[in-house]
């Protein structure tokens, strides 16, 4: 008899607990709920770091309902603060805030739904793995040229950067270069991705990526000391970082509006984390 009231209680606390599990924790279908019965495009387009996100949050909206298509387009932060400024797309994504003659000029609204930081990044194979700031801005206005005057080996430096539509590059060119100059020397590359796969395919090179896409192929370069990390740049001590914003002209309506509300619920923040980024809420 004792045993079975044992079964018996503990049966009822299993129950109990399932139950609660599943009344407290939404599950990715109410997230999507919003999606049920919509048909239509959204045309995203801009900054090359928000890709990851943006493709991972189509992907789940697309196949909860499949009559809703997505599509998603790279191009930089000016490329999606113009588009969407002009009309071509839903929504324009940049790496950092619009300029208020950008606002002032096409009515836009800002939606902020990740902290990123922007990495150093050299090949795997280069032995300098830190820099100070004064030495990172002498590499990119072209003062040193040689990593053995940096402790590495006897090898000419191979600078990468990206153009001036990027987000990237401007957060990069005032925050870890202080608006110092570049070098003609430079390399252009047109993504995040561009960059990191010019970087690890060069054991002399050196760039700087959105942290959302290290990985192995790269490696972080400690700037003044500090690492890179999501934990560094989330309590402030690693400096190179910015907000991911996703632009529309006037206020978010539609599908544009859900596909935005979506990427700051939990299950989009939950996504923003899983991708390398630091979510907002």
């Amino acid at each position: 008899m004792i045993q079975k009231l044992r079964q018996n209680t503990i049966t009822a606390i299993t129950l109990l607990v399932v139950g609660l599990l599943s009344v407290a924790a939404p599950t990715m279908a109410d997230s999507l709920t919003p999606f049920q019965g919509e048909t239509g495009t959204i045309k995203v387009s801009g900054g090359t770091a928000h890709i990851p996100v943006m493709k991972e949050a189509a992907k789940r909206i697309m196949t909860f309902n499949p009559e809703i298509r997505i599509t998603i387009a790279g191009g930089g932060s000016g490329v999606g603060i113009k588009q969407v400024g002009e009309g071509l797309v839903d929504i324009g994504n940049s790496g950092r805030k619009a300029k208020d003659t950008e606002i002032a000029k096409y009515n836009l609204k800002m939606c902020k739904w990740a902290i990123d930081g922007v990495a150093v990044v050299v090949n795997p194979r280069n032995q300098v793995t830190s820099l100070t700031s004064a030495q990172l801005r002498d590499i990119y206005s072209g003062k040193v040229r040689n990593w053995q005057a940096l402790g590495g080996a006897d090898k000419p430096i191979t600078v990468f950067t990206r153009d001036n539509s990027s987000g990237t590059r401007a957060v990069f060119w005032k925050k870890a270069l202080a608006k110092g100059d570049i070098t003609d020397r430079a390399h252009f590359v047109v993504s995040n991705g561009a960059m990191k796969a010019a970087v690890s395919q060069d054991p002399y090179a050196i760039g700087y990526v959105s942290v959302g896409y290290i990985d192995s192929s790269v490696t972080p370069m400690a700037l003044d000391g500090v690492v890179p990390t999501l934990d560094n740049i989330k309590a402030g001590h690693y400096k190179i970082a910015r907000g991911l914003y996703s632009n529309t002209r006037g206020e978010p309506s539609g599908l544009a509006k859900k596909l935005l509300d979506y990427l700051l619920s939990p299950e989009g923040q939950a996504i923003v984390a899983d991708k390398g980024f630091i979510p907002v809420q």
